[in-house]
Formats: C-alpha cells, sequence, structure tokens
C-alpha cells in the first residue's frame, strides 16, 4: 500500500462522502481553530506585556521606589495594615537616593491622578491622566515633545504651572492647531501650554495620548498629594548591567535617611520590571498549560467522531477488504490503507482549521484591544496534533478491517 495511493483514497472517500466527512471533520476544525486563537492571544498578550507594558509602566532599566508594591496579590490584613502605616515618599527622599548612588544614572519622581481640563471659553474633556513629573521622567519614559518645548529644570525646581500636553487632549482642547502659550485650567489652576507630546498611539483600547505633563511641585500636586510628597520615585541607569547596584545603593541611601535600624524592615518598596511583572510569568505559563488543553477536548471529540465514522466505513467496504485480501493484501497493508485514509481526513480538517484560525487571530488583533501573536510553530503544532487525533482515531478501526475474515467479507452484501 502506497502512501500516495492512501492519500488519494482519503481525498476520494471526502469527496464522495460528503455529510460523512463534513461531521468527521468539523470536531478537528473547531479545535484547531480555538488552539490557535487562544495561544495567539495568550502569546501577544505575553508579548505584549514583557515588552510594550512593562517599557510604558516601568521603563528601561529601571528601580521603582513606592510606598507599597503597585502590584499586590495574596496579600493579608496584616500587611495592608502595616502598608498604611508606612511613610509617605518626598522630594527630601529622591535627593537622598540621588546623593547615595554610586553608579550613572537618572533619578526622577512622578505622581498622577484623572481629572477635568477647560480651557477659557467653557471647554471641557473630563478623565484627562494628569501626571506631575520632574525633567528626568520625559528622558525615562521616553516622552518626545513635537511641539513646543519640555519644561527646563528651573520652571520644574520652581513649580511653575507650565503643561505640555498629549496629542488627542491639544487636538481636542485646540482643534485650530495654535496652542503654544495658550492657557488651561486643571480644577481651577491656571497653567500655560508650552509644548505638545508625540503621539503614543493607545495601550490595550486606552488612548496614551490622553496625558498632561506638568511639574511635580506645581500647583497640581495639591490635589494629587500632600505637600512634600509624591507618588514614586524612579532610577534608571545609563548601563543595565550596573541595575542591582543601583538598587542595593537606593535601598541603602534610603535606610539611612529615614533612620530605619538593622533589625527594621523596609519602609518602603522597590521594583524592578522583572520583580513587578513575575506574577504574569505564573499566569502566562498556567494559560499556556490549561488552555491548550481544555481546548484539546474538542480535538478527543473530534477523534471520537472520526473514530465513529471510520468503523461505519469499514463496515461499508467490508467487500472491498475482502477483494483487496483475496488479491494478495496483507494485513499491515489494510492498517496502512485506514489510518492514512484517517491521517487525510484530520489532516484536511487541522488546515482548513490552521487557515481559519489564522484569518480570525488577525481579525481578532485588528479590530479590538487583544494583542495577538501568530506564531508559525503553534500552527504546526495545530496541524500535527489534527493528524494525531486521526491516526490514534483510526488505530481500532484500522485493526478491525485487517482481522476481518477474507471468505466472509467476501461473501459480504
Amino acid at each position: 500500500m502506497q502512501l500516495h495511493e492512501g492519500i488519494r483514497l482519503g481525498l476520494l472517500q471526502i469527496r464522495q462522502e460528503k455529510l460523512k466527512s463534513a461531521f468527521s471533520l468539523l470536531g478537528v476544525i473547531i479545535g484547531v481553530i480555538f488552539l490557535i486563537i487562544v495561544v495567539s492571544v495568550v502569546e501577544g498578550m505575553d508579548r505584549y506585556i514583557t515588552e510594550d507594558l512593562s517599557e510604558e509602566i516601568f521603563g528601561i532599566n529601571t528601580v521603582q521606589v513606592r510606598r507599597v508594591p503597585q502590584i499586590q496579590i495574596d496579600t493579608d490584613p496584616a500587611q495592608r495594615r502595616e502598608w498604611r502605616r508606612r511613610p509617605r515618599l518626598t522630594f527630601d527622599d529622591a535627593e537622598a537616593i540621588r546623593e547615595g548612588l554610586s553608579v550613572s544614572a537618572l533619578v526622577g519622581v512622578e505622581s498622577g491622578t484623572s481629572t477635568e481640563v477647560r480651557v477659557p471659553g467653557g471647554l471641557e474633556i473630563q478623565n484627562v491622566r494628569v501626571r506631575m513629573v520632574s525633567p528626568e521622567i520625559l528622558e525615562i519614559r521616553d516622552y518626545i515633545v513635537e511641539q513646543g518645548r519640555p519644561f527646563s529644570p528651573q520652571e520644574a525646581e520652581r513649580g511653575l504651572s507650565v503643561a505640555i500636553l498629549g496629542t488627542s487632549v491639544a487636538k481636542t482642547l485646540f482643534p485650530n492647531g495654535s496652542l503654544l502659550e495658550k492657557r488651561i485650567r486643571l480644577r481651577g489652576f491656571p497653567f500655560r501650554v508650552v509644548g505638545v507630546l508625540e503621539e503614543q498611539g493607545s495601550m490595550l483600547g486606552r488612548s496614551l495620548d490622553n496625558i498632561i505633563l506638568v511639574p511635580a511641585r506645581s500647583a497640581a500636586s495639591r490635589f494629587v498629594s500632600r505637600p512634600g510628597t509624591v507618588s514614586g520615585i524612579v532610577i534608571q541607569t545609563r548601563d543595565p548591567d550596573q541595575l542591582n547596584i543601583a538598587l542595593l545603593d537606593a535601598e541603602a541611601a534610603l535606610r539611612v535617611h529615614r533612620r530605619l535600624r538593622p533589625a527594621e524592615s523596609n519602609s518602603f518598596h522597590l521594583q524592578t520590571a522583572e520583580d513587578s511583572l513575575a506574577f504574569w510569568d505564573r499566569i502566562s505559563n498556567i494559560l499556556f498549560l490549561a488552555l491548550p488543553g481544555l481546548v484539546g477536548i474538542s480535538l478527543v471529540v473530534g477523534g471520537i467522531v472520526i473514530m465513529n465514522i471510520m468503523l461505519v466505513s469499514v463496515l461499508q467496504r467490508t467487500r472491498e477488504v475482502g477483494v483487496r485480501m483475496a488479491l494478495g493484501a496483507r494485513r499491515v497493508d489494510i492498517v496502512t490503507q485506514f489510518l492514512v485514509e484517517a491521517a487525510t481526513l484530520s489532516g484536511s480538517g487541522a488546515l482548513m482549521g490552521a487557515t481559519i484560525g489564522v484569518i480570525l487571530t488577525g481579525v481578532v488583533r485588528w479590530t479590538t484591544p487583544l494583542p495577538a501573536a501568530i506564531s508559525v510553530q503553534w500552527i504546526f503544532l495545530a496541524v500535527f496534533l489534527g493528524l494525531l487525533v486521526g491516526v490514534s482515531a483510526g488505530v481500532y478501526p484500522a485493526l478491525r478491517a485487517s482481522r476481518m475474515d477474507p471468505v466472509e467479507a467476501l461473501r459480504h452484501e
């Protein structure tokens, strides 16, 4: 029994028994489609969070100092009470860290909130993200001022009321494009526009351009935090290999500044992007194991359907099997014939499912906020699983066909 002959017979069965073949293919097609879509979305999320999202939230080569961890998982009430008792971070804390570093690094402070923005004449925007930052944050976060200029270190130190607008805020408030040196109000406090950021796009459906940057010491700090305090301190080393040194230096400097005894625990939290994203690594590993397994149930169901239909096919082709045996076909030839036909059947379904899955993944990627990354290895794996299901499902029908008595098979009507 030659391989190409078995494939030809399998394709002939699909063409002649359209309804029966459709039911056989359906389970494999659905299983492969969802396997590709689910894995592509999970892998896309993994890449997005570990690359784009970590860069947006944490920055590159950065250590963040926070009063409490940004990501809190499995915390008990006692731990949360201890966090609430911690003192807030201050500008003096940032200065102590800056002086205590033994490596070349940028040290910036930041705070943030959402509020309404208004221009003279009554036009108002709600829920604009306002970030109070020091000049170093513009470099750390890679903010690029496309129009105008960034605020200067002198303006930041004096807490002058100057603002840099994101592109969506600028277009909404000043549709005619003339906005530099114009006035806006943040919760009633007047600010002068000195620049516009380069367009940043969106992240998980949320616009990154709906933002306003103002100096950390400006009047906006009055409605964000207590005077002299900040939400976070960010340290970015010039050399990525010196990140751990900067982390240890910052911890030591801040402990000395806060006069903590050796036995006392830190009254602050230090984290890197890798530390903060460790929780996602655990989740993604579980998803990569569990979701394909759950989706694989469809492939198992498809395999059961293929096995049942192959059993019916063996019964219908009993006389054909008898003729082949009478002409000298061995049992291994009969087994090979039915296994190749089953593999052809499931392989066709797997290829169809992979094609549809890739198309639907593209639709998900372009029409929803969900990131989706199509990997060739997952396509090959899906097709391989489809073939494996077909071969596994065809083993019993093939063995049953090979064990027929040739004489009884020839008498079958």
